[in-house]
């Protein structure tokens, strides 16, 4: 007997990526994001360490990897809150498009999220 998945092909749901430079730091983004409705879910993950390139030497820092799902029509403002509340110079913000995802799981999303117009 076959199942179906509940799976659904997705265009307007992605993923961004921003790092901190500790918990406290990630807390009061994620927070700004979601009361702003301009991220339905942030994951904090602790316990990243970043070795990158910054003013021409090799750098190695702790950081908290945050995982913002959002909608691409929420990008602009999400961006602009990031600039705004984060205390990098330059803040990583990279978005990954969603593919696919469970169709619940994607409606939960796109009703939580405001973007702002």
């Amino acid at each position: 007997m076959q199942q179906t998945s509940n799976l659904a092909a997705i265009s307007d749901l992605v993923l961004v990526l921003v790092t901190a430079p500790d918990m406290n730091t990630a807390r009061r983004l994620a927070t700004c994001m979601v009361e702003a409705r301009l991220a339905a879910c942030v994951n904090l993950l602790p316990a990243v360490e970043s070795h990158y390139w910054w003013q021409g030497k090799i750098e190695q820092s702790p950081e908290v990897l945050l995982i913002c799902k959002t909608l691409r029509a929420c990008l602009a403002a999400l961006q602009a809150l990031v600039r705004r509340e984060h205390p990098y110079q330059v803040p990583e913000f990279v978005v990954v498009p969603v593919q696919e995802g469970l169709e619940a799981y994607i409606d939960w999303v796109r009703s939580e999220c405001r973007p702002k117009g």
